[in-house]
């Protein structure tokens, strides 16, 4: 009989726990960052927007450099080993920060300060190019079928966000109380508990990848560019996963201001005191659970395609009605309602992509379809700061007895984007909910690609 506190069998449970832990830290880490960048090293400068935004372009150059080629790689490599090492190097990354971070303010300029930051956030992010590929592959050996890989998506999703519920109202206290050393290094510790976890999990060694063990046949080893442009190929023969990533593209736009924005609208807008910031966190976590939780239903239901499209409509929309938001109350009720559909259809779609990865291609589809969405989120950060920084820095007015500035015009925007994404995903998604196969790849393909099914997602 399986012991209840086992989630779909014990390695998964074990990948769960260690993965928990590092989301709070990471939560911490990234709420902490913000907060210390835009109250203590960009206080009351005109330029803070862009230094917030800074933070994100770190993580989106990341993705888009590191990421494409960091799949090749790891469906090269031992999945587990390689989570193991990025392990070690986030940790030590994170651990010479809080090194650094025990000296006095003065005691460096705010530029080296900011560089610090953006490196410590870069090399972080790149070496998460290689664990997530390598903990899809490892998720999709540990679990199978569909119903699993769903409730297995429901499960992250909700820890995901459970994570913002805890970690964030963590931070701000222990910013302005502790100090920005201790939330790095409980950081630091997470990263140290995720790799006792892993280490704990028994997946074996995968197999080489087909086209690696052809070429090997025939005396031709693998190339990192023919291994790359084959899952290029791959990707861009599934006309769902294409679509997908349209449409992901177009959501990101709209939905990445958020990231940049949020701290200022909170504190602007919603009249919110800075010490209490994390509970925006907090709301958009408990409703990220709720709609985890409600996922696998409301799919049963629709269909997964309908809960996409419907899911990006209603986000878009109540993006808007968030923008018009004067109050603190009012502001965080409409983050958590926001969240809920946006992350229903986040977790109908994980499993979708698990199945349209073979094991020999699931580093390079992961680390083509992330790469292009941050991409979209990064250009979206960058774009929100720079026009809340300068172009839109003295707009305000009100229209029908509405006020209205800056930032909110810029979260009504964004809204709108959002509802533009549905409606392509409303006429460009296959209309069946079952995968669909590309065929047979041509004979001239140095691999060909196997039946290829849909996907998506949006961590």
């Amino acid at each position: 009989m399986t012991p209840r506190l086992v989630l779909i069998n014990r390695d998964y449970t074990r990948l769960w726990f260690g993965q928990a832990v590092s989301s709070i830290g990471d939560a911490v880490f990234s709420t902490t960052l913000v907060l210390w960048v835009a109250t203590v090293l960009a206080k009351d400068e005109t330029w803070a927007p862009m230094a917030v935004s800074g933070v994100l372009l770190a993580t989106g150059a990341a993705v888009l450099f590191v990421g494409p080629l960091a799949g090749v790689f790891v469906d090269r490599w031992d999945k587990r080993r390689t989570m193991l090492r990025t392990e070690v190097v986030r940790g030590a990354l994170v651990a010479v920060l809080t090194a650094v971070s025990f000296l006095p303010m003065h005691a460096l300029p705010i530029g080296v300060w900011l560089a610090l930051v953006y490196a410590t956030v870069l090399l972080l992010n790149a070496s998460a190019q290689f664990f997530t590929p390598a903990r899809f592959a490892v998720i999709a050996d540990l679990v199978t079928g569909e119903a699993d890989r769903a409730r297995a998506a429901g499960i992250a999703q909700a820890t995901g966000q459970t994570a913002w519920i805890i970690g964030p109202p963590l931070a701000a206290p222990l910013l302005f109380t502790a100090g920005l050393q201790w939330a790095l290094l409980l950081n630091a510790l997470s990263y140290a508990v995720s790799y006792v976890v892993i280490r704990s999990i028994g997946a074996g060694r995968p197999e080489a990848a087909p086209e690696q063990a052809d070429s090997k046949k025939a005396g031709q080893p693998a190339s990192l560019l023919g291994e790359f442009t084959a899952g290029l190929r791959f990707f861009r023969r599934s006309k769902f996963l294409v679509a997908l990533i349209v449409l992901a593209v177009i959501g990101q736009f709209g939905t990445g201001a958020l990231s940049t924005l949020n701290v200022f609208f909170a504190t602007d807008n919603l009249q919110m005191p800075t010490h209490l910031y994390g509970y925006i966190g907090t709301a958009m976590g408990l409703g990220g659970i709720t709609g985890a939780l409600c996922a696998g239903r409301v799919v049963q239901w629709i269909g997964a395609r309908r809960t996409t499209w419907a899911g990006l409509l209603v986000s878009g929309l109540l993006l808007v009605v968030y923008s018009r938001q004067t109050g603190l109350v009012g502001g965080v009720v409409m983050l958590f309602v926001f969240t809920v559909p946006l992350t229903m259809l986040n977790t109908a779609m994980a499993p979708l992509l698990l199945g349209a990865a073979p094991a020999e291609y699931r580093g390079r589809v992961v680390s083509v379809f992330y790469p292009v969405t941050q991409l979209a989120s990064m250009l979206s950060a960058v774009l929100s700061g720079w026009l809340a920084s300068s172009v839109l820095r003295d707009v305000g007015g009100s229209v029908a007895g509405m006020r209205f500035g800056p930032v909110d015009t810029i979260f009504a925007m964004s809204g709108l984007i959002v509802v533009l994404s549905g409606v392509y995903a409303w006429t460009a998604l296959p209309r069946t909910e079952t995968p669909e196969e590309p065929g047979a790849e041509p004979a001239t393909a140095p691999s060909g690609p196997q039946p290829a099914l849909p996907r998506g997602r949006a961590q």
